[in-house]
């Protein structure tokens, strides 16, 4: 269960190339980081409308036999989904000069199948324009994997390779939402998922308390506090109190259309766990999508996992000498 030495983005393929043009773009994705996902044409406005999530569209030009099919289309995609950049590909040119003015600001790059470089400044710019230590990713899966097998202790835990968005969807019917603050970063965590009901254990160890039927909203909070907890202890230290007082920006949550804002376009570095009932190999598993955004501040290279000595344990009453 260890994360990926990488982080990936997804991106939606909605191209009219040739085979030869859809392989380079393949390989391209391969390369860099990238997984491609491709829809029908009819099926495009209603994929980005679902909860599907997203790091950004590469577009062809032409599309759906139109010259301009693609540019067309990107004028509706920019307003259901204005936080996703789109890379344009040109068949003449790698620039937006020569589209109409009220479609160059749906595009955030353009480039040419010829110089596949452009594109991948590109992509350093608009989706992984935020370094992540690797370190801490697969420090975050940790702590994460270990409060959740607290309430799921009958359920076998996956997770999938990190990857980037720069959506606003929300996945699920519930979420929990909690600030992380440290020195070298301010933002927000959250967990997000389908509310069902399961037979879930307490957080109890003792192996006579038998599992209860509950819904997941009445574990997930609990969970996202041992997260939080474990991320302060790891990663922050006693710098906590001195930062209780930082200005923070408004969100905005927009339940009907399943969507919440943080004020800017920072890419948010999401995991994906799927916990399956080993009791129950028949019920449905449980997918819980965590995403962690530092909107408020960002310095990776001061980054640093907190060093306990046993001593320190020793006088938080963690550990007791023998």
């Amino acid at each position: 269960m260890d994360a990926s030495e990488n982080v990936v983005a997804k991106v939606l393929i909605i191209d009219d190339g040739n085979a030869d043009t859809l392989e380079l773009i393949k390989q391209f994705c391969v390369d860099n980081n990238l997984i491609g996902l491709k829809t029908h044409s009819d099926n495009v406005m209603s994929v980005l409308k679902s909860n599907v999530d997203l790091g950004g569209i590469l577009m062809s030009e032409s599309y759906h036999d139109s010259p301009q099919g693609g540019v067309d289309l990107a004028l509706k995609l920019h307003k259901i989904r204005p936080e996703l950049p789109i890379f344009l590909r040109r068949r003449q040119t790698a620039s937006l000069d020569g589209l109409p003015e009220r479609a160059q600001g749906c595009f955030c790059a353009a480039y040419h199948i010829d110089d596949m470089e452009a594109l991948k400044h590109s992509l350093r710019d608009f989706i992984f324009s935020y370094y992540f230590p690797n370190t801490m990713v697969r420090g975050i899966q940790r702590i994460t994997e270990d409060a959740m097998l607290t309430y799921f202790r009958r359920f076998s835990l996956t997770c999938e390779t990190p990857y980037i968005v720069k959506d606003s969807i929300v996945c699920g019917e519930v979420f929990t939402l909690v600030p992380l603050e440290s020195k070298w970063c301010r933002g927000y965590m959250m967990l997000q998922c389908e509310n069902r009901t399961l037979k879930l254990d307490t957080a109890s160890r003792d192996p006579y308390v038998k599992p209860k039927i509950q819904r997941i909203s009445d574990v997930l909070g609990e969970i996202t506090n041992m997260v939080w907890g474990s991320f302060k202890s790891h990663y922050v230290g006693d710098e906590y109190r001195t930062l209780m007082s930082q200005i923070q920006v408004p969100m905005l949550v927009m339940l009907e259309e399943k969507n919440i804002s943080f004020g800017s376009s920072t890419p948010q570095l999401c995991f994906k766990y799927t916990l399956t009932d080993l009791d129950d190999q028949s019920s449905p598993p449980v997918r819980i999508y965590q995403r962690l955004v530092f909107n408020l501040s960002w310095s990776p290279e001061e980054f640093k996992e907190v060093q306990v000595s046993a001593q320190e344990l020793v006088d938080a009453g963690e550990l007791e000498l023998f």
